[in-house]
């Protein structure tokens, strides 16, 4: 049979078994040194005949059962990786042998951030990218038109570039 009691300065309410009457234990809650009583009263390894403090006032979350009811949780340990649990599936191998499996990517080229010194390299940089990409992973090129503010002038200003949509 348990021995069921509280301790004194916290108030957690602790369960033992019969054969540990009598000994002494620190509180799992505030640590407070303790004797476990054989009839279901507390008293202090280190004060005995003080009474104890008043509990602190604490939130009705805090004072409730369920907040001093000590959880003894154990956490699974593994020498090697966990399987997983969800497996992605495999593309088709007719994918695969297309060269397909690859990510299709995007990227964006502004003229207005193509001008080096006043000059318009906006050629020279979509010409090199084209060239780095390579015909066989291009997959489309799209015209784009934008407005920007131009705080030298003071004004908006529309302006071009292309959209390159790819694998890569």
């Amino acid at each position: 049979m348990d021995i069921v009691f509280n301790c004194p300065n916290c108030d957690q309410e602790m369960a033992v078994d019969q054969a540990g009457a009598g000994s002494q234990i620190d509180c799992p809650s505030c640590g407070e040194h303790i004797t476990i009583p054989a009839n279901g009263k507390v008293t202090t390894g280190s004060l005995p005949d003080v009474p104890p403090p008043p509990a602190p006032t604490t939130s009705p979350i805090n004072a409730s059962a369920a907040a001093k009811i000590p959880m003894h949780l154990k956490v699974p340990v593994r020498d090697k990786p966990g399987e997983s649990l969800i497996d992605k599936p495999k593309p088709p191998l007719e994918i695969v042998q297309k060269g397909a499996g690859k990510k299709l990517r995007l990227h964006t080229i502004r003229r207005a951030s193509c001008i080096e010194s006043g000059h318009d390299k906006f050629d020279e940089k979509v010409t090199a990218f084209l060239q780095e990409v390579t015909e066989t992973n291009l997959i489309s090129i799209h015209t784009i038109n934008y407005e920007m503010f131009n705080v030298e002038v003071q004004k908006i200003i529309t302006d071009y570039g292309v959209l390159i949509v790819y694998r890569g």
